[in-house]
């Protein structure tokens, strides 16, 4: 699958692709390369991967796979609502399985429990987790305030946290309304745990799947404007780690 055009934007490659469609595949194309040399080379991975809208093409390009050796994948995702059930049409970790994981044979996959009584030891048992399994690949989106998991505006750069509690910005809880997990703003959730932006960035390899043209601006002001923590995916611009893929209408307002 090669990219209608690719470019090198500060530190970071962004791959453009025709449709939604070649965004998945090529970025599942990339992510198995990346995925067999780390197990030929250390026997095991440990992968973050996102949820939503965005990441569907990706899910079933990874299902149509036949080269990845998921018995050998640590798989953890990247946020969750607090209080939520995981048998919530909204769960994360519910998406994750959904979607990948009653798929194929993962080693393990490591959930968030958003109905832990104590947030705190959540926080901590997940923390450890991902240090015991230092991340080899995340899989990332970026969303409409520009957010990276649930690091909304103005998001951390900073914290030496891996994991924390947020809450959700408006225009955040909006688009989870708007792509139809929630029937009104009332319905989502104020409060999420999430990954912290270093979390994120700290794998040796970032894959940013980004298409659609909801995430224009988005995109734009990522790839255009300051670094910034008022549009926390701009970050992303100064690590060389990252890739990002890209379709026409994600891709539509860039210079």
């Amino acid at each position: 699958m090669q990219p209608t055009r690719s470019k090198k934007v500060d530190k970071i490659t962004v791959h453009i692709l025709q449709s939604n469609t070649q965004v998945g595949e090529k970025a599942a194309e990339d992510f198995s390369k990346l995925l067999s040399t780390i197990i030929s080379s250390k026997g095991e991975a440990a992968v973050i991967l996102a949820t939503g809208n965005s990441q569907l093409t990706f899910f079933e390009a990874l299902r149509a796979r036949k080269d990845i050796e998921w018995n050998k994948v640590n798989l953890f995702h990247m946020d969750e609502y607090l209080g939520m059930s995981d048998q919530h049409p909204a769960s994360f970790p519910k998406y994750i399985r959904d979607n990948l994981a009653t798929h194929v044979n993962l080693k393990k996959f490591y959930p968030m429990n958003g109905e832990a009584q104590d947030a705190q030891m959540e926080l901590k048992r997940y923390s450890d987790l991902l240090r015991k399994y230092p991340p080899d690949i995340c899989v990332l989106g970026i969303g409409e305030n520009g957010h990276l998991a649930f690091n909304d505006p103005p998001a951390d750069f900073t914290t030496t946290n891996l994991i924390h509690i947020v809450t959700l910005d408006e225009r955040c809880r909006m688009q989870q309304v708007n792509e139809g997990h929630f029937p009104t703003l009332n319905d989502v959730p104020k409060r999420a745990l999430t990954l912290t932006v270093p979390a994120l960035l700290n794998a040796k390899h970032v894959l940013a799947i980004v298409p659609e043209a909801r995430k224009a601006e988005a995109v734009k002001n990522a790839l255009e404007g300051p670094v910034t923590p008022n549009c926390p995916g701009s970050i992303l611009r100064t690590r060389p780690n990252v890739t990002m893929y890209l379709d026409q209408q994600s891709a539509s307002k860039l210079a």
